[in-house]
């Protein structure tokens, strides 16, 4: 049986924590360890994921963020296959045992990843049932476009869910873990930099329910705008091509990187905490010279001394 070691970075997730580590525990297909970094909680989330014993190992650690605690549970790690969860998602109770299926017929594979659900909240406040989904979390084929050398596709967007994910532990360690410089894109960052050296694998299943909520950190309007970044650098460094030849088109990549600038600009210009009409007026004026056809960037500029106005 192989081993899998489970790292979970978690901080004040006591509401979400317990159901976690239940779909985690009900994987029956591997020798699990399950590694819980508490990133300095202020709530009594170490004490709950206390409770379930062996083989939940919680560790604890003053708040330093998330990048830092999955790294600390990378070190901690000795299983021969790691998956890094966050702490309020939920495995769907086939997800290991296909994986390490695929990973069994495919030998030239290092990471395996699937589809996921968007679990949203219904009318009544209450996350449906993950029972609801268990049709689209049966075996359901290879996606051959985000299968073997994919660097082209990361370029386009952040494909690999990291809840989703199952890789070797030695290309995770080789890989020196997340980048604890960046607050936002840290995912992408990292399997960016895996699919430069790996080749994945994608399953059609949604074996993990992706759970939204108003505190997740995704939501948080940031005053630079990491993902354009990181997408700029790593073409400058890498080009546009993977490995087998395969590569995304110059001017799809230039829109594509347009809209996430003027997605950005968007953010700050529909405020919020943080949030800045003149960085918004920035980011369409760039979104433009990168892209000098896509007019929406020039029409948000247009509205930005005026702010946003619902409806728009």
């Amino acid at each position: 049986m192989s081993s899998v070691s489970v790292v979970i970075p978690t901080y004040n997730c006591s509401r979400y924590i317990s159901e976690t580590l239940n779909s985690i525990l009900r994987q029956g297909a591997a020798d699990l360890e399950i590694i819980v970094i508490d990133d300095g909680s202020t709530d009594d989330t170490c004490a709950i994921a206390r409770r379930f014993g062996d083989p939940v190992r919680v560790i604890e650690q003053s708040n330093a963020g998330v990048c830092a605690a999955r790294n600390h549970g990378i070190r901690e790690a000795h299983g021969e296959f790691i998956a890094l969860v966050d702490h309020d998602d939920y495995w769907q109770p086939n997800k290991l045992a296909n994986q390490l299926a695929a990973f069994a017929d495919n030998p030239q594979v290092d990471v395996v990843f699937t589809d996921f659900v968007w679990w949203r909240q219904d009318d009544a406040g209450a996350f449906p049932a993950p029972a609801d989904y268990l049709p689209r979390a049966a075996a359901q084929g290879v996606d051959d476009d985000f299968s073997g050398w994919i660097y082209h596709q990361m370029l386009l967007d952040s494909w690999v869910l990291t809840s989703t994910a199952l890789a070797r532990t030695a290309v995770v360690v080789a890989q020196a873990g997340f980048d604890e410089a960046l607050p936002y894109s840290e995912d992408w960052d990292f399997w960016l930099r895996v699919s430069r050296s790996s080749q994945f694998l994608k399953l059609r299943e949604a074996t993990t329910l992706y759970r939204q909520h108003s505190a997740q950190g995704s939501r948080v309007i940031r005053p630079i705008d990491y993902r354009t970044r990181l997408l700029e650098t790593a073409a400058e460094r890498w080009g546009l091509c993977s490995q087998d030849g395969r590569c995304v088109a110059a001017e799809r990549f230039r829109r594509q990187l347009a809209i996430y600038c003027a997605e950005f600009g968007l953010g700050h210009l529909k405020g919020g905490v943080g949030a800045s009409r003149a960085i918004a007026a920035r980011a369409f004026l760039k979104a433009w010279s990168i892209d000098r056809s896509y007019w929406r960037s020039l029409a948000y500029l247009a509205v930005t001394p005026f702010g946003w106005k619902p409806g728009w």
